[in-house]
């Protein structure tokens, strides 16, 4: 049986766009079951009301700053829409022990720089500011801790010459869309479902040749 999967933004959605590519085949172990969203009018809910899928608000903002109130919410909307299995794709709100308690093992995020290096936000900027020479995304496990927890998947992209925060940001992001439905195949797999021990995470590297400047 398919994993009934959530998956949680609060923009764009372009990493649930490719979710959403991958779930399409008839063989891969999630289902793309839920969307929610935490902001009224993000582009990512049409994404998945074009793709089929329910989309729902739970706008943080209506609950007056109580994070529980609000994640007690979210896990109402989770738990009706029998869910598995939460993905956290591009989803700006830093969770409480409750949430990820309720999903300890069963939530994935990805990050846009290759962790442990550059936890928390502006990864590109910071990257660039220190003169690293490969960057990247990583998906891995929610725990407590910001950006922490078992390493699923990792691509590495080269810092190239002249490279901005945005035009390294546009080639981390599109092997966001890659590495991000291979973690949730291999997680989602029920020969899979135990998480695998860290040697055992997917490595995407791409040669520098082999990627073209955005």
């Amino acid at each position: 049986m398919r994993q009934r999967t959530a998956v949680l933004i609060s923009g764009r959605g372009s990493n649930l766009a490719a979710l959403l590519a991958a779930a399409r085949d008839p063989a891969f172990p999630a289902k793309i079951a839920l969307v929610v969203c935490n902001q009224p009018g993000a582009p990512g809910l049409a994404v998945a009301v074009a793709a089929g899928v329910p989309a729902l608000v739970v706008d943080h903002r209506a609950f007056d700053r109580d994070r529980a109130a609000h994640e007690a919410a979210i896990q109402a909307e989770l738990e009706r829409h029998r869910i598995a299995i939460v993905c956290l794709a591009g989803y700006m709100r830093v969770l409480t022990p409750f949430l990820v308690g309720c999903w300890a093992g069963r939530m994935l995020n990805i990050h846009p720089s290759l962790l442990p290096a550059f936890p928390g936000l502006d990864t590109h900027a910071r990257a660039l500011a220190v003169g690293v020479k490969l960057h990247g995304c990583t998906v891995h496990l929610v725990t407590e801790a910001v950006d922490d927890g078992t390493i699923l998947a990792q691509a590495a992209v080269p810092v190239l010459p002249g490279d901005t925060a945005d035009v390294l940001a546009a080639r981390v992001l599109a092997q966001e869309h890659v590495i991000y439905p291979l973690a949730l195949r291999r997680f989602a797999a029920p020969a899979e479902r135990a998480v695998p021990p860290p040697a055992s995470a997917a490595l995407l590297n791409p040669l520098p040749g082999a990627i073209e400047r955005p």
